[in-house]
């Protein structure tokens, strides 16, 4: 009964449609006889195989933070143009921002700088944020739920599509250099507990999910002192959350013991790696990070992105940053 219908040209194009199918089918059984043949040759004459071409893994792309020449130092406050420039001069494929050196948030200058590294062929990959969730105060958490989905809509107009987040620390240290003289490790609030501290961060980070669903901006926990400084902290918050917008970051300089079976704990989890080197001493500590070992657990888990340099030594970065990225491409090669 079909056939009743077809018109003249829908036969014709079933015709086609014939002859295509055969065409393919023959293509396909061509493919299959040459590749068995070839598979033949191969074992006939062994020399053969080592002239076939072979698929190798893509490297991962190595990225430069502004902070490793801003580094909080009064004698390197380069602005972030400033910085895609000699990021591309030096060879970088990508660009992550410091959030907190942005001098202007305006639309205007958020289009520059995209505009500037893609003339320059580099992606912008990451924006580095602040913030902290670990407050009895809900006005306080609030407002950096309010500040973090204000950087998801930043990143998102960057074209970014990851953001460092933190869980946020107690704040009883005396200042930075305190809390790193202690390893990072601070008394809680009187009266509360960690419980306390990772609901408060879970409440926080399930307020920014939304955003960052709709902005496509996937959220990276890093391992950054308080709640976040081991890697059991950081996958607690993401196994109480359990959502694909909240992923980890990892940062290869903030564990400050048992670094490698923590940095095997987090790749899993990993969506983007920032990697600290100590050129010239570091400013608060240096550690002995040896990346061909960070590349090889990376690997195991096949971590495809991006490695973000962030130099924190006392060497210029002039000299050290280039070193720096000499060894990330040997050791992620």
């Amino acid at each position: 009964m079909s056939h009743a219908f077809c018109s003249p040209a829908s036969r014709s194009a079933l015709s086609r449609r014939g002859f295509v199918a055969a065409a393919a089918a023959a293509a396909t059984s061509a493919a299959w006889t040459t590749g068995s043949l070839r598979g033949q040759d191969a074992q006939d004459n062994p020399a053969d195989t080592a002239q076939a071409p072979r698929l190798t893994r893509r490297p991962n792309p190595i990225a430069v933070s502004t902070y490793s020449y801003w580094r909080y130092r009064d004698d390197s406050k380069l602005t972030i143009e400033e910085c895609v420039d000699l990021a591309a001069e030096t060879g970088f494929d990508a660009v992550e921002i410091l959030h907190v050196q942005m001098q202007d948030q305006s639309n205007a200058t958020l289009q520059r700088i995209k505009q500037r590294a893609f003339r320059a062929g580099m992606d912008l990959c990451g924006l580095s944020t602040h913030q902290t969730f670990v407050s009895p105060d809900p006005e306080v958490r609030q407002k950096n739920v309010q500040h973090t989905i204000d950087c998801i809509e930043l990143a998102y107009a960057l074209g970014i599509p990851t953001i460092r987040v933190n869980t946020g620390r107690w704040g009883t240290s005396r200042s930075f250099d305190h809390l790193m003289e202690n390893k990072g490790i601070e008394p809680r609030l009187e009266g509360y507990t960690d419980d306390d501290g990772f609901g408060w961060v879970r409440e926080g980070l399930e307020k920014c999910l939304p955003a960052a669903e709709k902005c496509g901006v996937v959220l990276g926990l890093e391992n950054h002192w308080g709640l976040g400084r081991t890697a059991d902290g950081v996958l607690r918050v993401l196994r109480e959350v359990d959502s694909p917008w909240l992923r980890a970051t990892l940062d290869t300089g903030n564990f400050l013991e048992n670094q490698y079976a923590q940095y095997r704990q987090m790749a899993p989890e990993t969506v983007y790696v920032q990697a600290k080197t100590y050129y010239g001493g570091g400013t608060w500590y240096t550690l002995d990070i040896d990346y061909d070992r960070v590349a090889k657990i990376l690997r195991k888990v096949d971590y495809r992105g991006y490695i973000s340099l962030e130099f924190e030594g006392k060497e210029d970065h002039r000299t050290a940053i280039p070193k720096s990225l000499a060894m990330l491409r040997e050791a992620f090669a």
